[in-house]
């Protein structure tokens, strides 16, 4: 679709025909499209690669007024979930809470992990309560503890 993909002009179909049913018939097959589009309004997800038989049996589920999922991406997301679930047990922070405990753990102040990350400082503040929060730590040497022993910063001298 020219200037709007299918899942940005789910919405507005919505919108304009709240009755509508919205199947989407896409070439991408990551779990994130998928979520994207049932969270943009549509009732299925099927792929182009499909058979014929299957894409009319998508568009007559989806007409009835039941949800479609394409078969072979199950498997896929619940996979995709189950990984994401693992990774969150194993590591509770984002990418961006890594990096500033990185830093903090480094010696850094909240000023200076602003500067670096183009961030307020304001906000370098909440992350680093939200790692303390999370990780459970209370003071800034539980945190350079929990970095070395999660190979965030390297434990030997930089000569």
């Amino acid at each position: 679709m020219p200037g709007k993909s299918g899942i940005e002009a789910t919405p507005e179909v919505l919108r304009t025909v709240p009755t509508a049913r919205v199947l989407v018939l896409s070439m991408q097959d990551d779990p994130r499209y998928v979520h994207a589009a049932f969270e943009a309004g549509a009732s299925g997800y099927v792929l182009k690669e499909a058979a014929d038989s299957e894409v009319v049996g998508a568009v007559r589920t989806v007409a009835a007024g039941e949800r479609y999922l394409d078969p072979g991406l199950g498997a896929r997301i619940v996979a995709a979930e189950v990984e994401e679930r693992r990774r969150a047990s194993e590591d509770p922070l984002s990418d961006r809470e890594r990096e500033v405990l990185r830093l903090l753990a480094l010696g850094h102040t909240n000023q200076e992990i602003a500067e670096m990350l183009f961030i307020s400082v304001r906000t370098a503040e909440t992350h680093r309560a939200h790692i303390m929060r999370k990780l459970g730590l209370s003071s800034r040497a539980e945190l350079v503890r929990y970095a070395l022993g999660h190979d965030l910063i390297d434990p030997r001298p930089p000569f």
